[in-house]
């Protein structure tokens, strides 16, 4: 009887390989999958979020901080995902109007000394943040994408100091999206120079309101970021609106 019952249940062993791959492929797809957290993609209800309050209204830099300088590397492929990010033709970026405040001071201080500021990225659409985690799955340097990034947010800015009479960047010991130790902020093997020109950027940052990013030290960002929802608006739609 023993026997019997068995041959009933049992199952070609070919039978259990094809059921485990499968099951094994479902669940990596699920793990592959991004928890897509709340994200504001209407125009309209990004207007609604405005008009209740204003704090959160898009600025555009140049707009509000005379002789700001861009260098869009997601405009174009000079970046770490060697191509282009945003739409061709992008020439503007936008902060939320407190933080866009805060680096109008901050380019205000350093022009009393013959700098200024140079934006390399400021407001990111979330699915460009999504693109980014499908190459490089590390925290450390990209934002995943089921938190949303300061960026997204509209409260966090890439960006570095140059001298205004010559028009070339204080030297910081790397690009910017360097994803290496040299680039984190508690490295100080560093010549004196470049140690110094890294704490300017960070002391005046800080002072005004900004907080660095441990692993970047082009990268600032406002503390209160869950005060702000994440956007996925496009640039045009963001520049009609000023």
């Amino acid at each position: 009887m023993r026997d019997n019952v068995s041959k009933r249940f049992y199952i070609p062993e070919w039978v259990l390989f094809i059921f485990s791959t499968l099951l094994l492929v479902k669940v990596g797809a699920q793990d592959a999958r991004i928890t897509r957290p709340p994200v504001t993609d209407k125009w309209s209800r990004y207007g609604e979020q405005v008009n209740k309050d204003p704090s959160k209204k898009m600025v555009e830099l140049k707009s509000l901080i005379p002789g700001l300088i861009y260098d869009l590397r997601y405009a174009g492929t000079n970046n770490f995902m060697h191509r282009r990010m945003y739409p061709e033709n992008t020439t503007c970026t936008f902060l939320r109007s407190p933080a866009a405040i805060a680096l109008l001071k901050v380019q205000q201080k350093l022009n009393q000394t013959g700098l200024g500021l140079k934006v390399f990225d400021a407001y990111r659409p979330y699915s460009v943040t999504v693109k980014f985690w499908e190459l490089v799955k590390d925290e450390r340097y990209v934002a995943n994408p089921s938190k949303g990034s300061g960026h997204n947010r509209g409260i966090a800015v890439d960006l570095s100091i140059i001298n205004l009479k010559t028009g070339l960047e204080l030297n910081m010991g790397t690009g910017f999206d360097n994803f290496s130790d040299t680039a984190h902020q508690d490295f100080l093997d560093l010549p004196e120079e470049i140690l110094q020109n890294r704490l300017l950027l960070k002391t005046i940052m800080e002072k005004n309101g900004f907080k660095a990013l441990d692993t970047e030290w082009w990268h600032y960002f406002l503390a209160n970021s869950n005060q702000y929802e994440i956007l996925d608006i496009d640039f045009k739609k963001l520049k009609k609106g000023l």
